[in-house]
């Protein structure tokens, strides 16, 4: 089963099971810590959209519904710049936002360097780096890439994508426009190439079937005239002939 359609799956899960907590406050933030703990779970904008999520915003746990929009679109410098105003997580939490910071710095940067990654992560030396890129991002499927330790970074082949900022709507839908416009007009320059082909096409097959005609009237041309010359050489033959004839009649005989 891929990433996708196993997200897919969870995603349902706790879907409705925080569509039937209804708003029961306690029971939809234990909900948030069991989905931002999930092994398998790195998609949070479903959960995060449904409205009893949404109604604990001013609430007691209304710390939880930020955690969740952490795990949605942050990464774990973002948590420690805000821990004192978030649940505190537990390893399994920890071990996710870790895996997911990798997933946005792969977003950006096809190469990323082990001192930044090292920083990003919390992590003290290079073995314990590549351990975690190996076993935690890499055998779960969401990144793929080469570990290069003579360059000392992750040059990464796939990684899988977040969940987007609402901000980053605009931009991608902006993005898609024009990428549209400037497919439409690739294809209307297709369109015309093929045209003048086609249409350089017919001139070329114009001009041979011209040119054939041609050669087939001077064909015809030189057939006529050696036909005439033949005849001419059958009515008057050469005088060499009659010559040798007089000089025959006047040689005396013995």
């Amino acid at each position: 089963m891929d990433i996708e359609q196993k997200q897919s799956e969870i995603i349902d899960h706790f879907i409705k099971e925080a569509s039937s907590a209804s708003s029961n406050a306690s029971t939809l933030a234990s909900l948030i810590t069991e989905a931002t703990s999930h092994p398998s779970l790195f998609a949070f904008s479903e959960i995060l959209s449904l409205p009893n999520v949404l109604q604990l915003e001013a609430t007691e746990n209304s710390a939880y519904l930020d955690m969740l929009r952490l795990f949605a679109h942050g990464t774990w410098s973002d948590y420690k710049s805000n821990a004192s105003r978030l649940p505190q997580l537990v390893p399994d939490q920890i071990l996710k936002l870790k895996q997911l910071t990798v997933l946005t710095m792969a977003d950006t940067h096809k190469v990323l360097p082990y001192d930044q990654l090292m920083q990003e992560l919390d992590v003290s030396n290079v073995r314990e780096l590549e351990d975690f890129l190996i076993n935690e991002c890499m055998y779960a499927g969401i990144v793929r890439g080469k570990l290069d330790q003579l360059q000392r970074c992750f040059e990464v082949q796939f990684a899988a994508g977040r969940d987007l900022r609402p901000a980053q709507l605009g931009n991608m839908i902006h993005t898609l426009s024009n990428w549209l416009s400037t497919s439409e007009n690739l294809l209307v320059t297709i369109q015309e190439k093929i045209k003048w082909a086609d249409s350089m096409g017919e001139i070329d097959m114009k001009h041979r079937k011209d040119v054939e005609e041609k050669v087939e009237e001077v064909k015809k041309s030189l057939f006529k005239a050696d036909i005439n010359f033949r005849g001419h050489e059958e009515i008057c033959p050469e005088s060499g002939g009659v010559m040798d004839y007089e000089e025959d009649r006047i040689r005396p005989k013995r």
